[in-house]
Parts: C-alpha cells; structure tokens; sequence
C-alpha cells in the first residue's frame, strides 16, 4: 500500500498543490501588504517611550517569526529526507535556507536600528540576539554545506544532518528572554496569556506577519516548481 507521505512527496502531486496555491498565496500577500504598511505607518499610534521608531516593529518581528518558522520547516524536511530519503523535501529545504537566512538578516538588521534609540547601542550580546546571530550562522553552515561535496547525496545527507543539530538553537531563542537577564523586552505576542499588544498594533502586526508569510510560501512553491521542471528536461 502506497503511504500517504509517498503521495504527497511526487512531483506530480507537488504541482497540482503549487497550481493551486501560487496565485491565491500571491493576492494575499499582496492585500495584507497593503493593509498592513496603511495601518502601521497611518492608523497604528506612536508609542508613548519609543515614539515612532516603535513602526520598527512592525518590518523586525515579522522577520524574526519568519526566519524560526522557515528554519523549522527545514528541520522537518531534512528529518522527513533522512528518514524516507525523499528528494523532494531535501530541495525544499534547500530553497528555503536563503529565504530563511534573508529574514534573519532583516531581523538583525532592523533590531540594532531599533536598538541603538532604545538601549543607546547597535548591539548587546545577551541570550536572545546572540541566539538570532547564532542563527544566521547555522543558515549560512548549511547554505555552504549543500555547496561543499561534489557528491550530491553526500552533500544531501550533511546538510540534513547539521540542520537537525541546528534545530536545538530554536527553543533557546524563543525562551533566552524567559531563562536569562537580558535587554531585550520579554515575548508580548506569543504568550500563554495571549498577546500582550494593544489592538491598534497588534492588527498592522498580524498583517504584515501573515504579508511576510504568503510571500514566503509564494517564493517556495514558485522556485521549487522551477526546479523540477527544470530537473524534468535534463
């Protein structure tokens, strides 16, 4: 009997799901994008201590969620390779690693331009940036790992190997506010109590999350849909 994890795995399945899912993921990138840049640059209010630097919020959190959640999702995939030895989710995870390093770029970025009017300083070296840097790294780890063997199953099989160990960095960024003494502000959106933001920027921030998450799955399925026609004409 064909397993379900089988079926979901083949191009043939892959395209019919991308097929689908291209255009509409594309349109709703494309209104959360504009309701989300209107109502954090327009609607939402100035923070009372931060001012309007506080906008920088709404480009750095989305980033930061999208850079752990594509990580993630290479996790998942480079287990679900080297259990089935799938190719399909081993170049999935290859296309995500770049996205996934730009995001954490982004994050980086925007967090010391938000940093240096707040704490005095582009950077601090306590748990929760360190823990972001230390993500960059392992992004770029596995980006040159896929490029350092000739032999592409070996190449395959070290890069899925390092992103598993990469995987334990997850957890310690999402609670080194919570474990250790640390400038940065503890979490307010995602917290057993429910989010800790006002509604009138808890709504731009939501919308430029979900914005950052359709364009994210709009260049996934596009690139790997690419790749494998590409992959099917050699």
């Amino acid at each position: 009997m064909v397993k379900w994890y089988h079926i979901i795995a083949t191009p043939n399945f892959f395209h019919k799901v991308a097929r689908f899912l291209i255009p509409i993921s594309a349109f709703i990138c494309s209104i959360c994008f504009i309701f989300g840049l209107y109502h954090a640059l327009i609607v939402s209010p100035a923070d009372y201590q931060q001012g309007e630097t506080v906008r920088i919020m709404y480009v750095h959190v989305p980033a930061a969620y999208m850079a752990n959640i594509l990580y993630m999702v290479i996790f998942f995939m480079s287990l679900f390779y080297l259990i089935w030895r799938h190719v399909l989710a081993d170049l999935l995870a290859q296309i995500i690693a770049p996205i996934g390093l730009i995001f954490t770029i982004i994050c980086l970025v925007t967090g010391s331009l938000w940093g240096k009017p707040m704490w005095g300083t582009w950077w601090v070296w306590d748990a929760r940036l360190t823990s972001v840097f230390v993500l960059f790294l392992i992004y770029c780890g596995y980006i040159l790992m896929r490029h350092s063997f000739d032999n592409t199953s070996r190449a395959r099989l070290m890069a899925s190997i390092l992103a598993l160990f990469g995987g334990i960095n997850l957890p310690i960024i999402k609670f080194s506010v919570d474990w250790w003494h640390t400038l940065h502000q503890p979490a307010s959106l995602i917290t057993f109590d429910g989010p800790k933001i006002d509604s009138s920027m808890l709504t731009p921030l939501l919308l430029m999350m979900a914005a950052y998450s359709f364009f994210a799955i709009f260049i996934i399925l596009h690139q790997t849909k690419s790749r494998l026609i590409l992959a099917s004409k050699k």
